[in-house]
């Protein structure tokens, strides 16, 4: 009797975890191709470049068309973004988090320019390499 009442709590957690799950209208869209810019070395006479994969976690999957629309301005962006940066920050953990977060920021604020609403819950760097 204990076994099948173990199994009756198993199988509700189950249903309700699995139900949860498929509400969840969070999407996933990611920049084609990587982001590769040039950044100023130390010496200011030599050019380093940086590459990034970045993936946009969205607050709702219906809003994969918006941000795939504006691609190209959220490319640009990104690009000013990473192309002033020093050597430095782009060479260290938490300079690569703080351009993540400036990233954010920009990517935010101009879909919200742009639509008029909140799309964009978070941007994350999946790969992040430079030389």
């Amino acid at each position: 009797m204990v076994r099948f009442h173990l199994l009756l709590i198993a199988l509700l957690v189950s249903t309700l975890s699995f139900k949860l799950k498929a509400e969840s209208t969070v999407g996933y869209f990611g920049f084609e191709p990587d982001i590769i810019t040039n950044y100023i070395g130390q010496s200011n006479k030599k050019l380093g470049y940086v590459r990034v994969t970045i993936d946009l976690m969205l607050d709702d999957i219906s809003n994969i068309a918006v941000v795939e629309h504006h691609t190209p301005l959220l490319r640009d962006a990104v690009v000013q973004i990473l192309s002033k940066e020093p050597e430095e920050t782009i060479k260290s953990l938490t300079g690569r988090e703080e351009i993540r977060q400036r990233c954010a920021a920009k990517l935010k604020s101009l879909l919200k320019e742009e639509t008029g609403q909140e799309i964009i819950r978070e941007v994350l760097f999946t790969k992040y390499l430079y030389h």
